[in-house]
């Protein structure tokens, strides 16, 4: 009797001590995958948009911005907007900031005006960095 008592102590230990590790190794997973996140914000964001010209001649960029982050959050994401003529020559470059926030997994969409260069045909957008939440 003493010694199935004693047998089934130390499985209930051995089973405590590998949900601990368990625990443990997840914790430091997820650490990790914060820490890697973090460091590369460009790799999580993400950005769609388009533009169009308004009744006083401004280029209006709309766009949405994505985080695939799994843990990290995002704010302040910069972008550049490049601008092309139809023959595909760089006519200007400029920065943008979005000032939103955006969780893991969530979207945020932005605007912004310009009075492009003359000969603008279309316009890209690159995330160029964010800063951690």
């Amino acid at each position: 009797m003493f010694f199935v008592t004693v047998l089934i102590a130390s499985a209930c230990s051995s089973s405590d001590k590998k949900t601990e590790a368990v625990k443990d190794k997840y914790e430091a997973t997820k650490e990790s995958l914060e820490e890697t996140e973090k460091k590369n914000p460009k790799l999580f964001i993400t950005v769609t948009g388009h533009d169009k010209r308004n009744l006083i001649g401004q280029t209006v960029v709309k766009g949405t911005l994505s985080n695939s982050a799994k843990v990290a959050s995002f704010k302040d994401v910069e972008l550049k907007l490049s601008f092309y003529s139809k023959t595909g020559t760089l006519l200007e470059e400029d920065p943008e900031t979005v000032f939103e926030t955006i969780g893991p997994g969530k979207t945020a969409e932005f605007k912004t005006k310009y009075f492009a260069p003359k000969g603008t045909d279309s316009v890209a957008i690159k995330v160029m960095g964010a800063k951690v939440q």
